[in-house]
């Protein structure tokens, strides 16, 4: 007999077991997890507070220094500002803008139904997602958190994904960054057309950021987020980065990329600054999503003379005047 690798019924037993013990610890973790902030979803001050400490600590971990009035001169002190003053007060604009199904209603009213990609099916029980229909690959995601989702294809395992769906919306997005823009949003599914263009790693994701209504650099990104070169708006390369190891790769000037400036203009009015995500699939233009605290907040914008300068570009945005000495 050939010795190598066998399964013999006791390593059977032994790995159910582990497997219980798993996700029974699993349970016990989110059941501890729910009991802790059961007070903080429910007495607001105590929410905000922790929000407060948990913010301020990150932009302290982030960038080795606590948040002061000089780091608030700079695009990522202003955006743990931002954070923080939505912790406090809320902010039923960004609420909208960040709900992956009610920002559709705001997109086709500003540039047009044509620039929404297709949605499938939506709905509040995974268990209702109809599957048969789905014959082509689409995506499965919900509408209350960021990053998420799932490529469906034909024959995958259903189960599954009802699972995995079942447990983003039981997910509370805000406790995962405290983005409290996330906290209210109405949690349902949503199932849209596969965006294909042909490459194994998905389309780009061309990312504006919009001051005051008017774009001023672009980040291109891919599935794998091993990417991330900037441009400025004639699509020259700009020597900024937010990432300490990425690919130094160049992606070609879009065809149309006057059109998605436009896009990005018109969306982006109104606000002092947003992030205005769009893909560009075989020369058409889709919405991906509004970004308002890109990161939720854990990024350092290197060199540090482009977060100062992103900083006044957003502290114009906001009617704010700087002297530079």
């Amino acid at each position: 007999m050939k010795s190598g690798w066998f399964v013999t019924m006791e390593s059977v037993k032994k790995l159910s077991t582990a497997l219980h013990v798993a996700a029974v610890a699993r349970n016990v973790k989110d059941a501890a997890r729910a009991a802790l902030r059961y007070p903080l979803d429910r007495i607001e001050w105590m929410r905000v507070a922790e929000g407060r400490r948990r913010i301020t600590r990150t932009y302290r971990d982030v960038h080795g220094s606590p948040l002061n009035a000089e780091s608030a001169r700079c695009f990522t002190g202003l955006l743990a500002i931002r954070m923080l003053e939505i912790n406090r007060g809320g902010n039923a604009l960004f609420t909208m803008l960040a709900d992956k199904l009610a920002v559709r209603k705001y997109v086709a009213e500003r540039v047009g139904e044509s620039y929404l990609i297709p949605l499938l099916w939506q709905g509040v029980d995974p268990r209702q997602i109809p599957f048969d229909e789905l014959t082509d690959t689409c995506i499965i995601k919900t509408n209350h958190g960021s990053g998420g989702n799932i490529v469906w294809r034909a024959g995958m395992n259903r189960g599954v994904v009802v699972s995995k769906v079942s447990r983003w919306l039981r997910e509370n997005y805000y406790w995962k960054f405290r983005e409290y823009h996330y906290f209210h949003i109405a949690r349902r599914i949503i199932v849209e057309q596969f965006l294909d263009d042909g490459n194994d790693s998905g389309p780009f994701d061309y990312r504006f950021f919009c001051f005051g209504g008017e774009p001023i650099l672009i980040q291109v990104d891919n599935n794998a987020h091993d990417i991330h070169p900037f441009y400025d708006v004639g699509w020259n390369r700009v020597s900024v980065r937010y990432r300490e190891r990425f690919r130094d790769v160049d992606v070609g000037r879009p065809q149309n990329l006057d059109e998605m400036i436009g896009i990005a203009r018109k969306l982006s009015t109104g606000l002092d600054f947003v992030r205005v995500d769009l893909y560009n699939v075989r020369g058409r233009i889709y919405f991906g999503e509004m970004t308002l605290t890109p990161m939720a907040g854990r990024v350092r914008i290197m060199p540090e003379s482009w977060d100062r300068r992103l900083g006044d570009a957003w502290a114009s945005a906001r009617g704010e005047r700087r002297d530079r000495n």
